[in-house]
């Protein structure tokens, strides 16, 4: 009696193992990326960051385009950019097929920024710069707009996401998006005053283990950057970016400028700001959290 056959599964095509995946998007380039392999079959190691940057694209995309009606043109810089994936992306699906709008990715690592730009002149992606520099050169290069529409930070590490607001602000971001990653400085200013503040008040329980200082310090530098955010005058929500089985690292700040109109609302923000500092001990931050004095509106 012959052995009978087995027989295999049918092979799932692109599409099917991934199904973000739009019409016309560049396969060279998420072969690059090494979300695919040079087969072209999907990368498992890479398909969980794919996963984040896809769902970050759905809510930039319509600010982009928001911003495009609204004046012909758009710049969005990805701070804190690393190897691009964001910025590559979003060019891919949204600035490529016009004929205008600009992507630069901001990094202080030289040899990302290399390739990076390499990269991008392989695949014909002509209006992506990158530049080698940090934030506090930025705001002052020559090759960067005076002003950008949007400034994106996709897990930015500890203070690099407050390096990105910093940055959104001076060059008047008329958005910004935010994914935080891995804070630790205000945790380190809670365990170096934890004995003054375990004295001065019962809500200093809320860090006196080591673990709650980390998550608590964690949740505290979000809520602290927020209220900067409105203290300046922008509008922000705080969301989920993907279900937690993907990261925990998962808090997405979106920060939109509101105009002028909102004084009132900017003067409480900033007066809560101070508070908040002050309960927690945590005055020796307030240059890095501190907000400037807002003209009449």
């Amino acid at each position: 009696m012959k052995p009978s056959k087995t027989h295999k599964p049918p092979q799932k095509t692109l599409q099917e193992q991934l199904p973000e995946l739009r019409e016309g998007q560049s396969v060279e380039l998420l072969k690059e990326l090494h979300i695919l392999t040079r087969e072209g079959k999907l990368n498992q190691d890479t398909r969980r960051k794919l996963k984040q940057v896809y769902h970050l694209v759905q809510f930039i995309e319509p600010l982009l385009a928001t911003v495009l009606k609204e004046r012909g043109d758009v710049t969005l810089a990805d701070h804190g950019a690393g190897k691009s994936y964001l910025g590559f992306i979003l060019y891919d699906l949204f600035f490529k097929a016009k004929p205008v709008g600009w992507v630069y990715g901001v990094e202080s690592r030289v040899e990302l920024v290399e390739k990076s730009a390499a990269l991008a002149a392989r695949l014909g992606f002509d209006r992506m710069r990158f530049l080698a520099t940090t934030v506090q050169q930025a705001l002052t290069d020559p090759d960067l707009p005076p002003t950008f529409d949007v400034v994106t930070a996709l897990h930015a590490c500890d203070t690099a996401t407050d390096d990105a607001i910093a940055f959104g602000l001076a060059k008047q971001a008329r958005h910004m998006v935010l994914v935080p990653c891995c804070q630790a400085e205000v945790a380190s200013v809670m365990r170096s005053s934890k004995a003054l503040n375990l004295s001065r008040t019962p809500l200093a329980e809320l860090w006196r283990h080591p673990l709650h200082t980390r998550e608590f310090g964690s949740q505290i530098t979000n809520v602290l950057r927020c209220l900067q955010l409105e203290a300046h005058g922008y509008s922000v929500t705080v969301t989920e970016l993907v279900g937690w089985e993907h990261s925990m690292k998962n808090e997405l700040i979106l920060a939109s400028k509101t105009g002028t109109g909102h004084r009132a609302q900017r003067e409480r923000a900033s007066e809560r700001l101070q508070q908040v500092l002050d309960e927690l001990g945590l005055q020796a931050l307030r240059t890095r959290f501190g907000v400037v004095e807002q003209s009449a509106a």
